[in-house]
Parts: C-alpha cells; sequence; structure tokens
C-alpha cells in the first residue's frame, strides 16, 4: 500500500486530486497538507511516506534551496512537483535539482494517475509537453550567488515567515545549535536545518550570524 502527502493550499484541488489518486490506484493511503510546517510535520510523524506531491505556490517558501533540503532529509521518500506553470524552464529546473517528477495542474486525472504511479515505481515522470519542438533549445543554468540581490529585511520578509520558522529564527538569533533547537521545539534535527534554511532565503542573508543581526536590528527599531 502506497503512502502519498499531497500538499496544496487549495482544498479543492486537493480533495479532486485525492479522489483521482483514490480511484486510480487500489489501497493508496493519501495525507493532505495546507501549508509547509504541514508538510515537514507529516513527514517527520509517518513511519514512511513513499510520494509527496509539493505545490510550489502554496505558503512556507518552496524554493531551490529548501527543496534540496527536503531532498537530503528523506532520500528514501520520492518528490514532485505540483503546478499551474508549464513553462519548460520551470519543469527542468525542477528536475535539475532532484524531484522525481512535475504535473501540470492542467493535466487530465487519467495523465495525473498515470505521472504519480510511474514516479512511484522509481521512474522520473516528464510531462508530455517537454516533448514539442523546441525544448532541446532549453539551457538550464543556476543563476550565480553573486547575481543574486540580497533583499532588505522589512516586516514584509519577517511576515511571510511561517509561525515554525519565526520560532527557529528566534532560538537561529539566541545562538542555539540545529540540534538545540531542535530539541527545544521537539522536532526532528533534518526538519530545522529544512527551516533554517527557507529562513536565510527569505531574509536574503547568507548565514545565521547576518539572520541574527537583521532580527535584533529591526527588532530594536520598531520597539522605539
Amino acid at each position: 500500500m502506497y503512502r502519498i502527502v499531497i500538499a496544496d493550499d487549495h482544498g479543492l484541488y486537493r480533495r479532486g486530486l485525492r479522489l483521482a489518486l483514490t480511484a486510480g490506484i487500489p489501497g493508496v493511503e493519501i495525507f493532505e497538507a495546507s501549508c509547509f510546517d504541514a508538510v515537514l510535520s507529516l513527514l517527520a510523524e509517518q513511519a514512511f511516506v513513499d510520494l509527496a506531491v509539493l505545490d510550489l505556490n502554496m505558503p512556507g517558501l518552496f524554493n531551490q534551496e529548501v527543496l534540496t533540503g527536503i531532498l537530503s532529509a528523506y532520500p528514501d521518500t520520492r518528490f514532485a512537483i505540483v503546478s499551474g506553470n508549464d513553462s519548460r524552464s520551470e519543469i527542468l529546473t525542477a528536475l535539475s535539482i532532484g524531484l522525481h517528477g512535475y504535473i501540470v495542474k492542467s493535466q487530465r486525472d487519467e495523465e495525473v494517475v498515470l505521472a504519480v504511479n510511474e514516479i512511484l515505481a522509481g521512474r522520473i515522470y516528464v510531462p508530455a509537453l517537454l516533448s514539442r519542438p523546441g525544448t532541446g533549445q532549453v539551457t538550464l543554468a543556476p543563476a550565480p550567488a553573486e547575481q543574486i540581490q540580497p533583499r532588505r529585511t522589512t516586516s514584509a520578509n519577517l511576515g511571510r515567515l511561517t509561525s515554525r520558522q519565526q520560532e527557529v529564527l528566534k532560538l537561529m538569533a539566541e545562538g542555539y545549535s540545529n540540534k538545540e533547537i531542535a530539541r527545544d521545539l521537539e522536532i526532528a534535527e533534518a526538519t530545522t536545518k529544512i527551516h533554517a534554511a527557507a529562513v536565510l532565503r527569505e531574509l536574503g542573508v547568507r548565514n545565521r550570524t547576518e539572520a541574527a543581526v537583521l532580527l535584533k536590528t529591526w527588532l530594536t527599531k520598531n520597539a522605539n
């Protein structure tokens, strides 16, 4: 029996995908998540998850760095993206970082079931649209770090962090290690690392020290 996590902040889509997979894959057990924190909680709580289908646009800062962290933390789980974006560059970027498939929301139910079965069977699922003329012209290369403009930390940046990520940031600023944060928040150390990566990415900083300085500066400024 397969165990699958469906992560999407739109309940209607989650339920529709659940119905399609339940009808198309006998004995499958489905878990739903509406945000980043819920995904990590399910992965940590469940004894084993065969596949997690993640919506890139759901709350919780799914990006290349965070997704790479999830892949490393749960090497026995397969991960696929589900998105309304069907651009070749987006699909190729997702596959290039090690994800096991990319499902486009406009695909028919039978195509989605086929995609999930392909991924569960150990294969990489690529939407048929990538076989259209011109695909070979796409060149994928990650942007050099020096070209990424750092973000200015504002209340908007901090407000985009999930409640769990805010807790992790607070403890990071107090000098706690990942192991200590995990123990204090009663979560897995691997989960802590993923949250920490998301925090650094969203704040546009390179390390924990910079994150701590920015947080303390912002708190001091807004306390006056």
